[in-house]
C-alpha cells in the first residue's frame, strides 16, 4: 500500500503540489507509527506506569523528555504540532504547572483525550481541550498567574501521533507581569532544574530563530547540567521570520547541542495541522536559504522520529539500572520495616513487649553503670558511666582536700590559740580541752559541708541523664510507654536524689557532732606529727626563726607565736591531732559516698525502676495501662504507613518492569 501511494505521488502534476506535499508528509510520518512505535510502546507504557505510580518519589529517576524554552519561543506550538491538538495560548505564561503529555498512536478514527490531576481523571475532547487544561491548571495553581510544582497529565490517543511522553514546563521569563510573584524567574528556574538535572532526563530545548542562541536562558540552564550537550536536542522555531544565517547557526553549534538541531515551521493562525505541515515542507524545499538545510534537520516528522528514537534509546539504556534501583529500594524498605517493632494487637503482646523493653533497659544500665561495659555506646564517652563516675569521685575528693579548710599551713596555730583562750577553765594545765577540739572540727566541717551536697546533686543529675537516655532509646517505638517511663524515671531519680541528699546531710551532721575513729593510721600519723612538738616549741621560743618546716605540713610562719608561750604546746598538740583526724574525715566522706552511690544504683536497677514504671503505667496519669501501649507513637505510625505505601508502590513497579523484561526475553 505504501509503495503504491508513493508511485501515485510521483505522477501528481505540479498543480497538485499542495496535495502531494500533504500526502508525502503523512507518508513520512507513517514509519514513526508503524515501525518504531510498535517497538517502543511497551517500554513507554511501562515508564508511564512507573510515573503514574510516582516511583520517582522513592528517588528513582525515569527517562523523561523535558521541554524547556524562553517565553514566546514557540514551545507550545511545537507540542501542538506533535500532538495535533490546540493548547492554551495567550499573553504571559500559558503553562503554569508541569504538563505531562502522553501521546499514544492508535488506529481508531475517534481520538481520546484525558486529563489527570489531584487524583481525578477527566475526559475531554478536541474542541474543549484547551479550556479544560486552563480549568485544571487553575484548580492546581489557583486562578492567578502563579505557578505550581503539582503536575497535570494530558493523555492523547490519536491516529498518527508518535508514541512519546514529554513534560512541558513554564516558559522562562525574567520580568514578572501584573499578578505574578516578584520571584517568578527563580520559581521557574527551580522547577526546570528539578526536572533537567537527573542524568536520565532528555532536554528538548525550544529556541526561536529570531534570537542569538547564546543569550537564551534555556540554553544557560541546560548547559549548567549538561555542559557537553549529550542529552540536549534543540528545536528551532519561527524559521520563516529569521532565515538569514540560520544554516550557520545550526551547523556551527556554538552552544553545544549534542543531539542535534531540528528546524520547524509551526502552525500559523487558522491553518489546519495538515496545511501547516504541507507549507512547512514546501518552505524547506523551496526557500532560497532554508532549502539549504539538510532534510534530516527539518520538519515535525523528523522531530517526532528523533524524539521517539532518543526516548527508546534512553529507556533501553536506563531500564536495567531502574530495575536495580527498584529492587534495592524495595529491599531497603522491607529491611527497615522489619526492624520496626511488631505492631501490638493484644494485651498479652503488650505485656511481653514491656518485659522485654524493661529487661533490655536494665541490662544496658547494668553494663554501663555497674560493670563498665560500653559496647552499646562505643563512641559516646558520656555513656561510659563507670569511668565518668570515677572521674567525678576523684574531682570530689580533690575539691575536699584542696579547700581552705584542708590547708594546715593557713594561719598556723593562730586559730587553735584563739580557741584555747576561749575554752580554758579552772582545771589542770597542759591538757587539751575536748571542747576546743570539737569547736575546731565543727568549724572545718561546716566550711566544706556544701561540697558533699553539691556532689550528690551533680552525680544524680548525671545518672538521671544516662537512665533517661537508655529508657527513651528503648521505648522510642512505644509512645505511651515512653511517656510513662520518662515520668517514672524522673520521679524515681528525684526521690533517690532527695534520699541521698538527706543521707549526706546526716553524714555531715555526724562528723560535726563528735570525733571518733578506729583507724590505726590516725594514731600513727598523730604520733609522727606530735613527735616534733618539743623541737618546734624550742625553735619558736628562741625567736631565731620566722619560718619553720614541720614534717607532713611544710614550712609555716611562726613570727608571732612566741608571744603565746603559755598555750603554744597545747596549740601544737591540738593542731597535730586535728591534722591527723581531718584526713580521716575527708577519706570517710569520699568512701561513704562511693559505697552509697553503688548501693543506690544497685537498688535503682534491681528493685525500684521496674516497679516504678509499672505503677506509673497503671496509674491515673497514663490511663489505660498496657492497653495504652497498643497505640503507636505518631512518628512510628507515620513511618510505618510511609514504608508500607513505599513497599506497595515498589512492588507494583517491580511487577511492571518484570512484565517488560519478560516481553523482551520472549
Amino acid at each position: 500500500m505504501g509503495v503504491a501511494r508513493q508511485t501515485d505521488l510521483a505522477c501528481i502534476s505540479e498543480g497538485e503540489g499542495s496535495s502531494c506535499v500533504e500526502q508525502h508528509a503523512i507518508i513520512e510520518a507513517a514509519p514513526i507509527v508503524s515501525s518504531y512505535n510498535d517497538k517502543i510502546r511497551p517500554l513507554l507504557d511501562a515508564v508511564d506506569k512507573l510515573r503514574s505510580l510516582m516511583v520517582m518519589e522513592e528517588g528513582i529517576q525515569l527517562p523523561t523528555i523535558v521541554v524547556v524554552g524562553d517565553q514566546s519561543s514557540g514551545k507550545s506550538s511545537v507540542l501542538e504540532s506533535l500532538a495535533g491538538i490546540s493548547l492554551p495560548r495567550g499573553q504571559g505564561i500559558c503553562t503554569r504547572v508541569p504538563l505531562i503529555m502522553r501521546l499514544q498512536h492508535h488506529s481508531s478514527p475517534e481520538p481520546e483525550f484525558q486529563l489527570e490531576y489531584n487524583g481525578k481523571v477527566e475526559h475531554t475532547d478536541e474542541v474543549n481541550i484547551a479550556d479544560d487544561i486552563i480549568n485544571a491548571t487553575n484548580a492546581i495553581a489557583g486562578g492567578g498567574k502563579g505557578i505550581s510544582n503539582t503536575p497535570l497529565t494530558l493523555l492523547v490517543k490519536k491516529d498518527g501521533v508518535p508514541d512519546l511522553t514529554m513534560v512541558d514546563l513554564p516558559g522562562i521569563t525574567r520580568v514578572p507581569v501584573r499578578g505574578q510573584p516578584e520571584d517568578i524567574y527563580d520559581q521557574i528556574k527551580v522547577m526546570i532544574m528539578h526536572y533537567i538535572k537527573p542524568e536520565e532526563s532528555i532536554i528538548l530545548n525550544v529556541l526561536s530563530a529570531t534570537v542569538d542562541f547564546t543569550t537564551c536562558e534555556s540554553i544557560r540552564m541546560s548547559q549548567s547540567v549538561d555542559r557537553a550537550g549529550d542529552r540536549t536536542l534543540a528545536v528551532v522555531t519561527k524559521v520563516d521570520q529569521a532565515p538569514e544565517g540560520l544554516l550557520e547557526k545550526v551547523t556551527a553549534d556554538d552552544v553545544s547541542i549534542g543531539l542535534g538541531y531540528v528546524c520547524v515551521r509551526n502552525r500559523i493562525g487558522d491553518e489546519t495541522y495538515e496545511e501547516a505541515r504541507a507549507k512547512s515542507q514546501q518552505l524547506f524545499q523551496t526557500h532560497p536559504l532554508l532549502s539549504k538545510i539538510d532534510k534530516s534537520m527539518v520538519g515535525i516528522p523528523v522531530l517526532a522520529q528523533k524524539l521517539v528514537q532518543i526516548q527508546a534509546s534512553s529507556i533501553a539504556r536506563n531500564l536495567p539500572d531502574i530495575v536495580k534501583k527498584i529492587n534495592d529500594k524495595l529491599s531497603s524498605c522491607l529491611l527497615e520495616l522489619n526492624k520496626m517493632p511488631k505492631k501490638l494487637s493484644s494485651v498479652a503482646e503488650a505485656m511481653t513487649a514491656f518485659m522485654q523493653i524493661i529487661g533490655s533497659s536494665k541490662e544496658s544500665l547494668r553494663k554501663i553503670l555497674v560493670r563498665g561495659e560500653f559496647d552499646e555506646f562505643p563512641d559516646d564517652k558520656r555513656m561510659h558511666c563507670t569511668a565518668r563516675l570515677s572521674e567525678m569521685l576523684t574531682q570530689y575528693s580533690d575539691q575536699l582536700h584542696k579547700g581552705e579548710e584542708s590547708d594546715p599551713k593557713s594561719n598556723f596555730l593562730l586559730e587553735e590559740i584563739k580557741i584555747l583562750e576561749e575554752a580554758k577553765g579552772i582545771n589542770l594545765p597542759n591538757f587539751v580541752p575536748h571542747n576546743a577540739f570539737l569547736a575546731i572540727l565543727q568549724g572545718k566541717v561546716k566550711g566544706i559541708s556544701s561540697i558533699p551536697i553539691g556532689f550528690v546533686e551533680k552525680v544524680w543529675s548525671y545518672i538521671e541523664e544516662v537512665v533517661m537516655s537508655v529508657l527513651i532509646h528503648n521505648t522510642e517505638n512505644y509512645y505511651q510507654l515512653q511517656v510513662c517511663a520518662r515520668r517514672a524515671g524522673r520521679n524515681l531519680i528525684t526521690r533517690m536524689k532527695e534520699r541521698s541528699v538527706e543521707w549526706m546531710m546526716e553524714i555531715v551532721e555526724m562528723e560535726q557532732l563528735t570525733d571518733y575513729t578506729c583507724n590505726a593510721e590516725y594514731e600513727s600519723e598523730c604520733s609522727r606529727l606530735m613527735g616534733q612538738k618539743d623541737a618546734f616549741v624550742h625553735a619558736v621560743l628562741s625567736k631565731n626563726y620566722s619560718t619553720i618546716s614541720v614534717e607532713g605540713i611544710g614550712g609555716v610562719e611562726v613570727g608571732v607565736l612566741w608571744q603565746y608561750n603559755h598555750v603554744l604546746s597545747q596549740a601544737f598538740d591540738l593542731k597535730m591531732r586535728m591534722t591527723a583526724y581531718w584526713k580521716v574525715v575527708l577519706t570517710r566522706l569520699v568512701d561513704c559516698m562511693a559505697l552509697h552511690l553503688q548501693l543506690s544504683v544497685s537498688k535503682l536497677l534491681n528493685q525500684d525502676m521496674e516497679s516504678e514504671i509499672v505503677n506509673e503505667l497503671m496509674g491515673p496519669n497514663c490511663g489505660g495501662g498496657f492497653e495504652k501501649m497498643l497505640e503507636e507513637s505518631p512518628a512510628v505510625s507515620v513511618k510505618r504507613e510511609k514504608l508500607v505505601k513505599s513497599i506497595k508502590k515498589l512492588r507494583d513497579s517491580k511487577e511492571v518492569v518484570a512484565k517488560i523484561l519478560d516481553g523482551v526475553a520472549t
